[in-house]
């Protein structure tokens, strides 16, 4: 890192020089990382974008130039860490994957993020939130996100109903998450491990598809 004349941290960008995408990239999750630490500690209410920025020991500037403001800052934490799986449900459509396959291929990977330390740390922060913003920001960019590529993908299992593909979803998504989610948040419930995770997919993917035929 390097400081201009007037002290500030210019993220070890040169004068004239952009950084390149993979190292923005690279930057930008070392930012998040720390966004993440400050939430654990102070909560979405005193994360704010200059504590970020010192703890992260970016500028201002940079901050604000790549994310815009502290909702877009998190609201790029929760696309980044729903990233993998939209990007695999959509590889799939694309593919035109047996729907079936790409519910079993998806499912895993839906829970496992939905369990997982990040978006469990950021339930736990949105429910102490009294703005509500932060709920908001992981509706939006989460399940609102995820929900219409799981519907998708439905849509194309051979028992869908076109009419009935909304509530089919929610159906599929209770079967899979359940109350498992809000254990987690609350801290009655640990992490589950790959192999279980797997299984309680699997198992939840054939409840689903025997009651679609039902």
């Amino acid at each position: 890192m390097r400081t201009d004349v007037f002290g500030r941290l210019q993220d070890g960008i040169s004068p004239g020089r952009d950084m390149r995408d993979d190292q923005k990239d690279a930057r930008m999750q070392q930012i998040e990382g720390v966004a993440y630490d400050l939430l654990a500690q102070v909560g979405y209410g005193g994360a704010s974008m200059l504590k970020v920025a010192r703890a992260a020991k970016a500028s201002n500037e940079t901050m604000y130039r790549w994310y815009g403001d502290k909702r877009g800052l998190f609201a790029a934490m929760v696309r980044r860490n729903a990233s993998d799986l939209r990007d695999q449900l959509d590889a799939g459509r694309v593919a035109q994957t047996a729907p079936e396959d790409s519910l079993r291929q998806a499912a895993p990977a839906l829970l496992q993020m939905v369990l997982g330390d990040k978006a469990i740390l950021l339930n736990r922060a949105a429910a102490c939130d009294a703005s509500g913003e932060l709920g908001q920001v992981i509706a939006a960019e989460g399940r609102d996100q995820i929900a219409p590529r799981i519907s998708a993908l439905i849509a194309r299992l051979p028992d869908a109903r076109a009419d009935q593909v909304r509530a089919q979803t929610d159906l599929f998504l209770s079967l899979l998450i359940g109350d498992r989610q809000i254990r987690r948040v609350i801290g009655t419930l640990p992490a589950p491990g790959t192999e279980e995770t797997r299984a309680e997919a699997d198992l939840a993917v054939t409840r689903f598809l025997l009651l679609l035929r039902s």
